[in-house]
């Protein structure tokens, strides 16, 4: 996601990843996703995956997930979602649905194209708010 931020916005986000189960904890980033990341020159560095927790829902602006599975894990660990922080990455385009998990599906190059169509909505052609105003 950091690497979609790229329309003169950088400094206006702070951008993070955690996990809503405890399966993925203290994990690198999958090979698959490496892979795609290799193919189109986006940078990345080692990182230990984190779960996400209540805390997470008072400080960010938005929470994103990418299925209805990962918005119920994160209701449940926010305790709900009163403010409407919680969304879809493919809300936030022309066509809303969720991304499948490329973990199930082996599909990482469709992931990506998600991915990327997602990032490009929420942070080119919204106006999404954020801390820095």
């Amino acid at each position: 996601m950091q690497d979609c931020v790229s329309c003169g916005k950088e400094e206006a986000y702070e951008i993070a990843s955690a996990a809503t189960s405890r399966e993925e904890i203290g994990n690198d980033t999958h090979w698959g996703t490496k892979e795609q990341l290799d193919l189109h020159h986006i940078p990345y560095a080692p990182r230990k995956a984190r779960q996400m927790t209540r805390g997470d829902y008072g400080y960010y602006d938005l929470l994103i997930g990418f299925d209805d599975e990962n918005l119920r894990e994160i209701r449940r660990i926010a305790g709900g979602d009163p403010d409407r922080k919680i969304h879809l990455l493919l809300d936030f385009t022309n066509h809303p649905r969720e991304i499948a998990d490329p973990w199930y599906t082996g599909d990482f190059v469709s992931t990506y194209r998600d991915v990327v169509e997602g990032c490009e909505s929420l942070f080119c052609r919204k106006n999404v708010p954020s801390a820095a105003g």
